[in-house]
């Protein structure tokens, strides 16, 4: 049996007439940026994320760039993140010039740990601390971040926040939505993720109409009216095709989300069944609506033999992420070393997304449990995560 870890040729097959409707209108209208079509998602995602506003970007990477230079992020500045995250989110803050500060994560969600930043503030120095103008927490798999400690903090040092959600539209913290809670919020629209384009695409929200009007500017050079340039900005727009996509499946985006979650269910009635949950450690669900980008497993010892067999036996799975952020080549200047982060670094080494898009049947959810089962038999693997 295939059970790939993404399937987007089943889900095309679902919408496909619609698809084809949609961008047919914009092959009609002829009409490929800022039009009708972009509108209509940023109010469509503006009222589904329950914020005020949205702002349709070229990419998950450039919505976090824009925000950062919306917010005023530049050289001098420090932004404190998580290094277990998609590049994209520090690399974000590299190329605005300002300087990236780690907080080690929760071993359960894998987010960004409030205690921890508590921690790491205490160790900077006044004048590095001083510097600190943002906070970027990142919805990791799916699943809010801490956010309620992490806003009291940022509220209390004039940080600004910025919620990296790239993973996470429709994930809901104490019932607000992810994108609703800090000053910005962040949103990818790769076709892996749960609401994907046919191509890249992202979006901004925020709430306060002033920052709202920031972004629309920068998003286009920095130009208002058109040729007269107060700011330097960017060219970051969303074209009509991949907004026209986007809105169409978004009418879908509830049920695939309630697919995903009875998905994870169900692994973890299988995972229970086959004896394994003393050797596998599964997601944990500490807020109310985790959405399931990802479903991440937890091996702790032999996870990349697993993932070999698993590969042998036709089931695709990924490790995210490899190389935790402090560790990455481009970012040696910083001084960080192994061992500065020992949470993020163990889920480096130890963690695996397996299948868990809409789509997948409850024949392939039991062969990859199966096939884990039959890798388990042939080898001991204690259960400990110290």
């Amino acid at each position: 049996m295939n059970v790939p870890l993404l399937d987007l040729k089943t889900q095309y097959r679902t919408i496909r007439d619609r698809s084809l409707e949609v961008t047919q209108q914009v092959f009609e209208s002829q009409y490929f940026f800022l039009d009708p079509q972009v509108e209509d998602l940023e109010t469509k995602i503006a009222g589904y994320c329950r914020t005020g506003h949205a702002v349709g970007v070229s990419s998950g990477t450039d919505a976090l760039v824009l925000s950062l230079m919306a917010a005023g992020i530049g050289p001098g500045d420090r932004v404190i993140s998580t290094p277990y995250t998609f590049f994209a989110t520090v690399g974000a803050i590299a190329r605005v010039g300002a300087t990236p500060v780690f907080v080690d994560i929760d071993p359960d969600t894998y987010n960004l740990s409030p205690d921890k930043l508590e921690a790491a503030m205490a160790t900077l120095p006044n004048a590095a601390l001083e510097t600190v103008k943002a906070i970027i927490p990142v919805h990791l798999y799916g699943q809010c971040a801490d956010m309620d400690p992490l806003l009291e903090v940022a509220a209390d040092h004039g940080w600004v926040v910025i919620e990296d959600a790239a993973q996470a539209i429709g994930a809901e913290y104490k019932e607000r939505r992810a994108g609703s809670m800090g000053d910005y919020g962040s949103f990818s629209f790769f076709p892996s993720k749960n609401l994907g384009a046919f191509g890249d695409g992202g979006i901004v929200t925020a709430g306060d109409p002033q920052v709202y009007e920031r972004l629309k500017i920068l998003r286009v050079r920095g130009s208002k009216p058109k040729y007269h340039h107060q700011v330097m900005g960017g060219n970051f727009r969303l074209d009509s095709l991949q907004a026209a996509i986007v809105a169409g499946k978004l009418d879908y985006l509830d049920g695939w989300t309630t697919a995903r979650q009875d998905n994870a269910a169900r692994y973890r009635e299988l995972f229970a069944s086959a004896g394994l949950t003393d050797r596998v450690h599964l997601p944990v669900e500490k807020e109310n609506r985790h959405i399931y980008n990802q479903f991440i497993i937890f091996v702790d010892d032999g996870r990349d033999d697993l993932r070999v067999y698993l590969g042998e036996q036709g089931i695709g799975t990924e490790e995210y992420y490899p190389v935790p952020m402090h560790l990455q080549d481009c970012f040696s200047e910083l001084g960080y070393q192994i061992g500065d982060f020992p949470v993020a670094e163990q889920a480096a080494n130890q963690t695996l997304a397996l299948p868990i898009y809409p789509e997948l049947t409850e024949s392939q959810q039991a062969y990859v449990v199966e096939n884990s089962a039959r890798f388990s038999a042939g080898r001991i693997i204690p259960w400990s995560r110290n």
